[in-house]
């Protein structure tokens, strides 16, 4: 107020001057009277438009239309007084005042929002936005009245905006990325790339790799909208944008088939998988879901989840959180026949090789004898379809893991044959991101802490796959089983564990450290394959996979038994576990058609302490001492096309 009490006078006097052509006096009280009034009314005038309000950092459009409002009228006040009081005043005098006091109203606060900037701009981080689309004006937008980042370019591949100003910022093509970083000093490049594909985004991530700048990304603008995320945070690249993949919109008929308006089950319901069906379950509107979990904390975490969403989105489903185990066959056949569940998705195991491999009754009970029982329970309560979450572990298996899930499917293929009730298929498949023991966020934290970065083989490869998208393939391969059925999704290109680090070291910023470049930030270490681990995985055991009539999920043909054959095995293997004899378990899966070949000798640490001092029988005298002859199992003449 005390600067526009200043500069209205001021404007008033240089109008008569430039009006005149002269070093104007006021040569009349009516004169002085009529600029007072101008002054006190302008100012009145600059509060009612909220002049005043207005934070001089933050001024917008509105608050510079307000400054155009405010000398208006302060202008024509200032001809009405004169007029009024019959003050001696040129015509065109107003008029000039009008632009001078607009000038130094308007410019004192834009000087002074511009010096604020500046000062803040020192202190400030300089980025790159990628994308300068509808979400880069928004971020720059944001980030301008930040105190963290300053966007000082703008990177796209639109040739029409080349040389062109958005927001005060200068657009350049990727090829002046190189000019821009050295010109302006900047260490991060944010990715504002809208809805593009993943497979475009990896592209992008691609180009950016070879530069030493942190590679970030912003939320999607849909998140935006909804109030899930907000513009300005930041976040590191999803590892899906490095793999490419973009994903395929779901048969929204396959998916709700085996859930709308039917009780459905999920067994370990806290997983990373079982929670992600349960999400996507509850959106297709089920009548009742069952969420089955041995983990009590799990459990409360995605019961509480699933509540709010159905509060926020008003949704009518019977939601109910059942602790249980999988290995109580009358606990599980009680709970489906309480609900009258009709679907079942059986995503309870245990999946982390090297533990497995370090607990191997417990592996055995759990995904072999809890996949039986919650099978057995099943087909007692009537249930229509039983949907298990398998694994690419399973085929041809080194490690105790994949061959009790080889094994759990081939429980539910010889069920299938013995029983019409229950219709029983499973769905193989690989990684997923961000599941429990991920080696994506494993990596980030080992290149925060300044590394190295583990890796147990140079030449190890993985499949990935996101969880949503791994949920929801499962959810439309169970509609698409007749009995017995295994189930194959579409995991994309097998992707190489160690460039994955190399990746990942880059696009944060920093430079691999080897032989070639000793002077980098960060090593690689290889610390050698795991117990069971193997160098590369499979999604199939023999044949080539049959299409469906979706273009991510292949049905496969494999092996099968009569359920008598398997009845055998499993009977075997159980009085083995009661035993707590480690070693004879594996012989047995060995001897099984699951060809099961370890890598590794017996990893069992309760075995190994108890028997590592202890003198014990060759391998051929215990299998003696079992009474349990190669031929018991005949693995030849029930096998059939499953």
């Amino acid at each position: 107020m005390l600067i526009d009490s200043i500069s209205l006078p001021v404007a008033i006097w240089m109008a008569f001057c430039l009006r005149l052509d002269t070093f104007y006096v006021p040569d009349s009280g009516a004169s002085v009277l009529a600029m007072c009034l101008t002054v006190a009314c302008s100012l009145l005038a600059f509060t009612k438009f909220g002049l005043y309000r207005a934070v001089i950092r933050y001024m917008s459009n509105h608050a510079m239309k307000a400054v155009a409002a405010g000398v208006s009228v302060s202008a024509c006040v200032l001809a009405l007084s004169a007029f009024a009081l019959q003050a001696e005043m040129p015509r065109s005098v107003p008029l000039i005042y009008w632009c001078l006091a607009l000038v130094f109203v308007g410019g004192s606060r834009m000087t002074a929002r511009s010096l604020v900037h500046t000062s803040m701009v020192r202190s400030k981080e300089r980025i790159v936005i990628y994308g300068a689309g509808k979400s880069g004006l928004q971020l720059s937008s944001v980030l301008f009245h930040s105190k963290a980042m300053q966007p000082v370019a703008f990177i796209d591949d639109d040739q029409n905006l080349h040389g062109t100003d958005l927001n005060g910022i200068r657009v350049h093509s990727p090829a002046g990325l190189p000019k821009v970083l050295a010109k302006y000093g900047a260490t991060k490049v944010l990715l504002a790339l809208g809805h593009a594909p993943r497979s475009r985004r990896s592209l992008v991530i691609r180009f950016l790799e070879q530069y030493p700048v942190v590679v970030q990304t912003i939320p999607a603008i849909n998140d935006v909208v909804s109030g899930k995320a907000k513009i300005e945070e930041v976040r590191d690249v999803d590892i899906e944008d490095l793999l490419g993949r973009d994903e395929v919109s779901p048969d929204r008929q396959l998916l709700a088939e085996c859930i709308s308006k039917k009780t459905v089950m999920v067994t370990g319901a806290g997983g990373s998988i079982g929670s992600e069906l349960c999400r996507q379950i509850v959106r297709l509107a089920p009548l009742k879901l069952i969420l089955v979990e041995s983990s009590e904390y799990a459990l409360y975490e995605i019961e509480r989840e699933l509540k709010r969403y159905m509060l926020k989105k008003d949704l009518n489903i019977e939601l109910h959180a059942v602790v249980g185990s999988v290995q109580k066959q009358r606990r599980m056949a009680q709970v489906m026949r309480s609900f009258g569940v009709e679907t079942v998705y059986h995503a309870a195991a245990y999946k982390h090789v090297p533990l497995v491999e370090q607990n191997v009754i417990e592996g055995i009970r759990n995904n072999v004898f809890g996949t039986w029982h919650a099978a057995e329970a099943a087909i007692e309560a009537n249930v229509e379809t039983f949907v298990l979450i398998s694994t690419d572990k399973a085929v041809r298996p080194t490690n105790v893991m994949g061959a009790s899930k080889r094994l759990a499917e081939l429980v539910l293929q010889g069920l299938s044959k013995r029983q019409a009730g229950t219709r029983f298929c499973m769905v193989r498949f690989g990684n997923v991101l961000g599941s429990s023991g991920s080696v994506v966020p494993l990596f980030r934290d080992q290149i925060k802490q300044g590394g190295p970065v583990t890796v147990t083989h140079p030449d190890i490869t993985r499949y990935f796959m996101t969880i949503p998208e791994a949920a929801q393939l499962v959810l439309q391969a169970g509609a698409m089983g007749e009995g017995g059925d295994v189930f194959l999704l579409d995991m994309g290109q097998s992707v190489k564990i160690n460039d994955l680090a190399v990746k990942l070291i880059h696009l944060m910023g920093l430079e691999l450290k080897d032989q070639s470049n000793p002077d980098g930030d960060i090593a690689i270490e290889y610390s050698g394959l795991r117990p069971g681990e193997k160098l590369y995985e499979e999604l199939l055991i023999g044949n080539e996979p049959m299409p469906t009539a979706h273009p991510r999920i292949m049905r496969g043909r494999e092996i099968s038994l009569a359920w008598d054959d398997v009845k055998v095995l499993l009977d075997r293997i159980d009085m083995l576990c009661k035993d707590f004899d480690c070693e004879a378990v594996r012989e047995v899966l060995m001897m099984a058609p699951l060809d099961y070949k370890p890598s590794d000798s017996l990893s069992d640490l309760v075995w190994n302490k108890t028997y590592t001092d202890m003198p014990g029988t060759s391998m051929q005298d215990r299998m003696r001492d079992l009474q349990m002859p190669a031929n018991e199992v005949d693995t030849n003449s029930n096998i059939s096309n499953g």
